[in-house]
């Protein structure tokens, strides 16, 4: 007995004629194709909504968009990979028509409207409670903590910013005092004048650094700088202090759907279980008042 032949490479076949034909009517890209357009996103407020008279046309946002959640739903987070589906997901080419937004144009535009794409859930959750998706028997909220990308070591806080501008002070002196005995002619066989000025120049631009960051704590209240994932805080879990957000979620127990959710920096519950309930049943009123209203 032989192994499973494999298609030669060399057959002539003959394709769909178009890429409509690769795409049944009941695969899921339908629904996220038809949701977004169903959306108004002048409404929503999403960046470039409405494209300008002149220059470059910009991608729409709705494409974009449509990018965005399809990654979402298949746990694609990367910007980079989602611009190599868009060349070789059949999916996502009916989806946003062949177009290829580069990752830069996907991640910008994920930054541009963080808070947009809060709005875009709670209209899916609208649609779903007007299907009658939500049993609405019982609510679940819990908060869990996710790790975020920012590494402690880029987490400030005053103290530390303080701690890291003495040791820079220190290691400036030490520099100025090596270039003194250079000029005296006591010369260091360890480092040249050129090494010693290019380190100095380092160091003020980490000090003068450290000092913004040290001057917007105090500015705005916060309590601590991350560099790479700004909205998340350094927080204690049993894995240790690591950066986190705390995401705050509610889930409907008949269906397993997330009703709302709060993606948070406080390091504990206390105070966001009650908010998220009230914005949960704020969305189920709102779902009532745009029926009533005859609106989608």
């Amino acid at each position: 007995m032989g192994f499973v032949e494999k298609a030669d490479r060399e057959q002539k076949t003959l394709l769909p004629d178009s890429i409509e034909d690769y795409v049944d009517e009941n695969n899921l890209v339908r629904v996220i194709d038809a949701f977004v357009d169903s959306l108004d996103l002048v409404r929503i407020g999403f960046a470039r909504s409405i494209p300008a008279e002149t220059g470059r046309p910009p991608y729409a946002p709705g494409d974009l968009l449509k990018i965005y959640v399809y990654g979402y739903y298949n746990r694609i987070r990367s910007s980079r990979k989602l611009m190599t589906e868009c060349s070789r997901n059949v999916e996502v080419m009916w989806l946003v028509g062949k177009l290829r937004p580069d990752f830069r144009t996907i991640s910008d535009f994920r930054k541009e409207n963080a808070k947009k794409l809060k709005q875009v859930f709670r209209e899916f959750v609208q649609l779903c409670d007007k299907l009658k998706l939500y049993k609405k028997e019982l609510i679940a909220v819990d908060g869990t903590k996710i790790r975020a990308q920012n590494s402690s070591d880029k987490c400030y806080n005053a103290e530390i910013l303080n701690r890291k501008l003495a040791n820079i002070d220190e290691h400036i002196a030490e520099y100025l005092r090596s270039m003194d005995k250079t000029d005296d002619g006591e010369m260091d066989e360890t480092l040249t004048a050129e090494q010693v000025k290019a380190a100095l120049e380092e160091l003020r631009a980490r000090k003068e650094k450290y000092e913004g960051y040290l001057e917007h704590l105090g500015q705005t209240g916060a309590t601590q700088i991350l560099e790479t994932d700004c909205d998340a805080h350094r927080m204690h879990s049993r894995n240790g202090f690591h950066c986190y957000y705390n995401v705050q979620t509610a889930v409907d127990s008949g269906s397993h759907l997330i009703a709302e959710y709060e993606v948070t920096n406080n390091n504990t519950d206390q105070g966001l279980l009650n908010e998220v309930c009230e914005q949960t049943k704020k969305n189920s009123e709102q779902t009532k008042k745009n029926s009533n209203s005859g609106c989608v």
